[in-house]
């Protein structure tokens, strides 16, 4: 066995490879880029190289500079991770060819299956079956249009080069095939540098069924049971589970074998993953599942294997790198149990599932499942690289107690001031047809208005104003009352009558307002609530798990099912509306570059006039002054990135 490990990755991976090889006594070595300097997997391997600038391209792409890290840290094995350089034919040769360990598949096996075209090819000659498509050599728009008007529409085209999507298309009618066709070339040429596609026959009600190959020099090839990645987000995975549901024994049978005999049929050696397309539309039926492709690595979701088979496929890999045979026959492989895994993402799907970058000023995990991340609180989301920022794993003793038990972990995840998916996940997870196990990769498109839908619950407005009572109201009572301005006096009056106070808010940059009648008073005072015309029900008001960060005139934060309320309360008044106490903070809508500043500090500005430009998403946004004042704030400059709800400047009113 070799003594030391260089990961040619970062994030999640490199820490979750690093795990590994720590516990079998290796030395650990990463490279990062600029970027990452203050990076978790930096931290935690025994040695770090800086390989380069935050651009993947100019340091983890880079194979020259992984190369000569791993020379000068004496590295005798490189671990590529996934993504990056795990799939290069190319780099892995290089490797081998400086005489260090290469901890994956031979440079053969990668190059079989790269291509899509040839590796169905290769999978039709070894008797595996494939999806009914055209996947030739000729590439004229006549053939190409006449083989897909020979399958029959719909019908999709895939570039030869793809993955994750790209140069991806669906066409459904024959007049559309040009315009689909010219797409899916022009996506393939700038993603991957060949514009050749494939035609497939379009499955309707597809699900994505993926089988966890092992091989070993030795010639022995095992599979370790499927998964079910069918929950998906246009194309890109969001929850996986093993074993698939509905997998009944003489289908698994069949779809496992062939995933044995694909593997044989490129000497394969290592970690890899087949994967299988289906039609569900009659259930799982082995004469109805397909090979779509091969991932010659690991895959991000093998720890739901894992937890099913109690194997370290790390330690696998590890072994099987350095000679030794798979530890286990086949017989041997256990399958005990459900897994499930959620990817835990850096995007507000509130707002398209747009990126959200930026500090993870609070950053807590569920502490009961297995969690694997490359971040932690005080770390940064950088816009450079992929937005997951954590998987959460669970095991249980059947599907629906692991559905459950995997929800509830996503309720319980915190994060500030980054945005995630959290609560999106957790309702997938309790969405009826996922309970039901009646799944396929157009789930979230079919039900994305129930998925998306926000939360009507009244619990975090009633967490806040509990919190607001105690900046507004307790003070009242915990001090001389006659040191006190009135507005700290929320509800109190002497010979008090019974027209309620008005507490005016923004929740999530929603302006609001609050009624509030103090009844019982004293030390054992008690509120009830109006909130914009309609009673406030706060009986479970328990069940809220609050992290108020400021006091003061700060905001309050309330995370509850995974997502977070961000409430901004202006002092209380007595008969105004709830327009004329805004507190003039300017917020940042989304992650972005502050491009121009027509303001400054201590300028008088007019309702409506231009205060500082925000540059996201490749378009600029204005935000104006919400009223006749002045600038009391300004708190970034021209060139500063700024994260989603970020207050940029204030401006208070006149007087």
């Amino acid at each position: 066995m070799f003594k030391s490990v260089l990961v040619a990755n970062r994030g999640e991976i490199a820490c979750r490879v690093f795990r590994t090889a720590r516990r079998m006594g290796l030395r650990t070595i990463a490279v990062y880029s600029e970027a990452d300097a203050n990076a978790l997997h930096v931290r935690e391997a025994d040695e770090a190289v800086l390989i380069g600038p935050a651009a993947a391209r100019e340091s983890y792409l880079d194979a020259a500079k992984v190369l000569a890290a791993a020379k000068a840290t004496g590295a005798e094995a490189i671990h590529p991770g996934y993504g990056f350089l795990s799939e290069n034919a190319d780099f892995a040769e290089a490797v081998m060819a400086a005489g260090i360990v290469w901890i994956g598949p031979q440079p053969s096996s990668i190059r079989a299956m790269g291509l899509k075209d040839a590796a169905k090819k290769l999978m039709i000659e070894a008797g595996v079956p494939v999806t009914p498509g055209y996947q030739g050599e000729d590439q004229s728009v006549e053939t190409l249009t006449a083989e897909a008007n020979r399958i029959g529409f719909p019908v999709l085209i895939k570039a030869v080069a793809g993955g994750g999507g790209k140069g991806m298309k669906k066409v459904d009618r024959a007049e559309d095939f040009a315009d689909g066709l010219a797409s899916a070339q022009r996506e393939g040429q700038s993603s991957f540098g060949d514009p050749r596609v494939l035609i497939e026959s379009y499955i309707t009600r597809p699900r994505h069924i993926e089988v966890q190959v092992f091989g070993d020099s030795h010639g022995n090839v095992v599979h370790l049971h499927e998964r079910d990645c069918s929950l998906q987000r246009r194309h890109q995975k969001v929850i996986e589970e093993a074993p698939a549901p509905g997998m009944d024994a003489a289908t698994r049978e069949a779809v496992t074998a062939a995933a044995v005999r694909a593997a044989k049929a490129v000497n394969y050696q290592g970690a890899g993953t087949i994967e299988f397309i289906a039609d569900a539309s009659d259930g799982l039926k082995a004469d109805r599942i397909w090979f779509m492709e091969m991932n010659t690595r690991l895959q991000v979701e093998h720890p739901v294997t894992e937890s099913i088979t109690g194997v370290d496929l790390v330690e696998w890999q590890l072994r099987v790198a350095a000679g030794q045979p798979i530890p286990l026959a086949q017989a041997d492989i256990p399958m005990k149990g459900w897994a499930m895994e959620a990817r835990l993402y850096a995007e507000d799907p509130a707002h398209g599932f747009l990126p959200s970058i930026g500090r993870l000023d609070h950053f807590v995990m569920p502490d009961d499942i297995r969690v694997d991340t490359g971040v932690e609180q005080g770390g940064e989301v950088s816009q450079f690289y992929d937005p997951m920022i954590a998987k959460l794993i669970v095991h249980a003793d059947s599907r629906e107690a692991a559905a459950a038990r995997l929800a509830n972990a996503c309720r319980e995840v915190e994060v500030w001031p980054v945005r995630t998916n959290a609560g999106f996940l957790a309702r997938c997870l309790d969405h009826p047809r996922f309970v039901e196990g009646d799944v396929d990769t157009g789930f979230i498109a079919a039900e994305e208005d129930t998925l998306l839908a926000p939360s009507l619950s009244d619990l975090p407005v009633a967490a806040a104003l509990s919190w607001a009572n105690e900046r507004f109201v307790d003070a009242a009572y915990s001090k001389d009352i006659w040191s006190e301005s009135p507005a700290h006096l929320f509800g109190f009056r002497l010979n008090a009558g019974t027209r309620p106070a008005r507490l005016p808010f923004q929740q999530n940059g929603v302006s609001r307002v609050a009624e509030a009648s103090i009844i019982n008073r004293g030390p054992d005072w008690q509120a009830e609530y109006v909130v914009d015309g309609e009673p406030l029900d706060y009986s479970d008001l328990d069940e809220v798990g609050s992290l108020p960060t400021t006091y003061g005139d700060g905001p309050i934060r309330v995370f509850l099912d995974g997502e977070i309320s961000v409430f901004d309360f202006a002092a209380p008044v007595f008969g105004l509306t709830a327009s004329s106490a805004s507190d003039g903070g300017l917020r940042a809508p989304m992650p972005g570059k502050i491009v121009a500043a027509p303001a400054k500090a201590g300028d008088v500005v007019t309702k409506g006039q231009p205060v500082v430009v925000l540059e996201a998403m490749k378009m600029e946004h204005a935000l104006t002054a919400p009223f006749d004042g002045v600038v009391a704030e300004f708190n970034v400059a021209v060139g500063d990135q700024v994260v989603d709800g970020a207050v940029l400047a204030v401006v208070k009113a006149a007087d």
